[in-house]
């Protein structure tokens, strides 16, 4: 049975009677492009784009999520939850333009796209349902009026011929939504007939591969209206032995068949769980292996379709043993289903993704489960052996400083050329760096003895009733840094002095310096037995899937440029993120400021790292002081400095010959850069500094202290300095041993955040047998709440 609409600017793809139904529709193109070219420019209704060449030699599946973007050929299975509505009669409309507006932009990519879908019945029942209605009502208008209506009951229908009347629409409705992006779309029905005869076999071979040539879409189902019923799972034992029982078993062997790269089996869960969905404990397992069915116990299959879970994973690990890699996700889920394919296609954490090869070292779920067992020991140690623990890492750092500086080399080795300068900088450590870290964990360890479990308030409730609120660990920190190495050392020290399990991810430039100071941290740990609190992630992981472990992380800290922590704010699901997206700091240069204090100041603010978040990168100068020797020393002090002048909107319009005017007052340069505009007050300073900030770190400079109490008071910003360089931002030299980083947002810790912005509390309550109901009107105790006085100890 072949139907092909054949229009102007196709050559008919094939002219041979075949044994299956083939069904077309072609879309004009204008300026047509022969195949051979489709690797490079395409056009597409005058609308011509670049794909990116793809080609990979079929034999062995991905190893890892990330080389799925490396896909050239894919087959998309939709299951019948996924294509039917909730009431199993009609499709889901909305769902299914979707998955084919994600299928288009692939194959506008350059891929070969192939979906296996189901639905026929469910849209043949919804037909042949409102024909028997209308068919029913009119007969009973015609013998007894309208009043029996309510009565009408629709018989129950059989499937094959549901699929007899719904194959068709469903394939005119793909044919419809593909049209929207100019591809062509061509439906093939198979039975189990069709691959198990050789000659019907190469025919299916043949024809898919003519259509993918062409850049068209095969849309392949099971003949639903002959399909015989289903048999007892009796195959699915070798390679050449699958049977197309249903659109599961079709799909893995039209992948194998067709020697795909990825096989995306879409259903109405998110993957693979180690129990049923829904069940206490039920895991979403990542990465599932060949062998590891044991471990998985399954339930009953969706609410429509033939196949279940258990079908869905032997078919899959068959197309895996074929050479063709496997996910299964979720299609349905509202806030997911309009970018889940292309998401598995770019390697994102999601579903279920099968491998054949075993990472080296625990999943990353694995190390969160770890850090936070860990952590828990952590928390309950001494505070003198948590206090040991980091003097130990502190005596390490210095000891061991030769094999930590070479390994720093080689990571400064490979990074030169890559990196910019700023960045370059963050990465280089060096003895004084590893001296100042020593001192500072030493710090830390000092501060620690008064951390976990303090006591901050008691109060008597009732008689013998007493309440104490006290620090605890928050949990499981990820601590997300780039470029700096030396970060590592410090939250290690800040997570160890408040009992916190730690998850380190550090960015691939510094990967040899942060391995020899995490095995150091696990060295320091080792001495009381909790190695496993402080994990380093060295998987394949992306940020952005990081941030979605909600159930393992607590809190997300991340330690990097203005664009990673937006990424990382904007990635984050569910779980809160300290920190600041940018460090663009002020310093007002007051009409009564002293000459000698401010080329100084704005030296050390500017000059002296000019990579920190803390550096001064915009400088405010009161309209009184230009043209003044004032002035002319900070310009000539930037010049000697070498430092890139860029001048305000207000500073240029004063100028005959001005410096590039800046393009945005909202920018951290993070380099030799800085931008000068003019105020004429005090208040219009902190209006600039509110308008384009980012509530990092503001200074004024004057010598008038009512002028500077009211920039104190009135400057919202997490730190606010008089007459002191914006640098002093800093854990360390506030006196907090270290900083996890600075945050500038205005709940639980604000600034530079030491060891007090890692902790939270619990409420502990000491009764003797007290009941609510005691205290009601008509009862006999009396609420007291007396304040207690704050002993200094800790609870056990």
């Amino acid at each position: 049975m072949l139907r092909h609409m054949h229009r102007s600017g196709f050559q008919p793809f094939s002219q041979r009677l075949l044994p299956w139904a083939v069904q077309s529709i072609a879309v004009p193109r204008s300026n047509h492009v022969q195949p051979s070219a489709i690797r490079h420019v395409r056009s597409w209704s005058n609308i011509p784009f670049i794909t990116v060449p793809l080609s990979r030699a079929h034999g062995k599946p991905f190893a890892h999520r990330s080389e799925l973007k490396h896909a050239k050929r894919i087959v998309v299975k939709l299951g019948s939850a996924v294509v039917t509505r909730g009431d199993e009669c009609g499709l889901a409309l909305g769902r299914l333009a979707s998955i084919v507006e994600q299928v288009s932009v692939l194959q506008n990519q350059g891929r070969e796209m192939m979906l296996v879908t189901s639905g026929a019945v469910a849209f043949g029942k919804q037909r042949l349902r409102h024909e028997i209605l209308l068919s029913q009502s009119v007969r009973q208008a015609l013998h007894s009026g309208q009043n029996h209506l309510k009565e009408m009951a629709v018989p129950v229908l059989e499937a094959r011929a549901c699929a007899a009347a719904g194959q068709s629409g469903l394939m005119a409705l793909y044919e419809a939504m593909f049209t929207q992006y100019s591809i062509c779309a061509a439906q093939i029905l198979v039975t189990n007939l069709d691959f198990h005869d050789e000659q019907k076999r190469r025919n299916l071979n043949g024809t898919l591969h003519e259509l993918l040539r062409m850049n068209i879409v095969p849309i392949v189902n099971t003949n639903d209206a002959v399909v015989p019923p289903a048999e007892p799972n009796s195959d699915l034992q070798g390679v050449n032995v699958i049977s197309v029982k249903d659109n599961d078993s079709l799909a893995a062997r039209l992948a194998v068949e067709m020697k795909t790269d990825l096989l995306i089996v879409l259903s109405d869960v998110e993957g693979l769980f180690d129990s049923p969905p829904g069940s206490d404990d039920a895991k979403l397992i990542d990465i599932f292996y060949p062998g590891d069915q044991q471990s998985v116990t399954f339930g009953t299959k969706s609410r429509v379709g033939l196949g279940g879970m258990e079908a869905k994973v032997k078919a899959a690990l068959w197309a895996l043993q074929g050479g063709t890699s496997v996910v299964i996700a979720n299609g349905t889920h509202p806030k997911v289903s309009g970018h889940v394919i292309t998401d598995i296609v770019e390697g994102k954490k999601v579903g279920t993704f099968f491998s054949e090869v075993k990472p080296a070292g625990p999943t990353v779920e694995q190390q969160g489960e770890m850090a936070r067992s860990g952590g828990r020991m952590l928390a309950t140690l001494e505070p003198e052996q948590r206090a040991e623990i980091i003097n130990h890492l502190a005596d390490l750092l210095t000891d061991q400083r030769e094999e930590i500086l070479l390994a720093n080399k080689k990571d400064m080795e490979e990074a030169e050329g890559r990196l910019a300068s700023p960045l370059l900088k963050r990465l280089s450590l060096s003895t004084s760096k590893l001296n100042s870290l020593a001192i500072g964990l030493r710090q830390i360890a000092a501060s620690s003895q008064e951390s976990v479990g303090r006591i901050l308030r008691r109060t008597r409730i009732a008689k013998n009733l007493e309440l104490e609120q006290v620090t605890v660990p928050i949990g499981v920190l990820l601590v997300i840094f780039e470029s700096r190495p030396d970060c590592l050392p410090q939250v290690a020290a800040l997570a160890i002095a408040s009992g916190n399990g730690l998850l380190l991810k550090g960015g691939k430039e510094a990967a040899h310096s942060n391995r020899i100071l995490h095995l150091l941290t696990q060295e320091a740990l080792s001495i009381h037995g909790v190695k496993e609190a402080i994990q380093l992630v060295n998987t394949r992981e992306e940020v952005e899937d990081l941030c979605r472990l909600d159930k393992i992380i607590d809190l997300i800290i991340p330690r990097g440029s203005s664009q990673l922590v937006r990424d990382i704010q904007k990635a984050a699901k569910g779980i809160p993120v300290m920190g600041h997206s940018e460090g663009i700091c002020h310093m007002y240069v007051d009409s009564e400021a002293s000459v000698d204090k401010v080329t100084r100041l704005v030296r050390d603010s500017k000059c002296e790292y000019p990579a920190a978040c803390n550096a001064l990168e915009t400088l405010l100068i009161h309209r009184d002081l230009l043209r003044t020797p004032l002035f002319d020393q900070i310009i000539d002090m930037l010049r000697v400095e070498q430092v890139k002048i860029h001048a305000g909107p207000k500073f240029a319009s004063y100028l005959t010959f001005s410096p590039s005017e800046v393009k945005s007052l909202r920018t951290e340069y993070g380099d030799l850069e800085v931008c000068i505009e003019v105020v004429d007050s005090v208040q219009e300073a902190i209006d600039h500094i509110h308008k384009y900030g980012s509530s990092h770190t503001d200074v004024i400079v004057t010598e008038n202290e009512k002028t500077a109490e009211f920039f104190l008071q009135h400057v919202d910003s997490a730190c606010v300095f008089w007459n002191a360089s914006t640098r002093f931002s800093d854990g360390y030299r506030f006196g907090l041993g270290a900083e996890v980083g600075i945050s500038t947002s205005r709940i639980h810790a604000r600034g530079p955040v030491g060891l007090e912005g890692l902790l939270t509390t619990k409420w502990l309550l000491r009764g003797q047998d007290h009941v609510v109901s005691d205290f009601s009107e008509h009862g006999s105790l009396k609420y007291l709440h007396e304040n207690l006085p704050v002993p200094q100890r800790h609870f056990s």
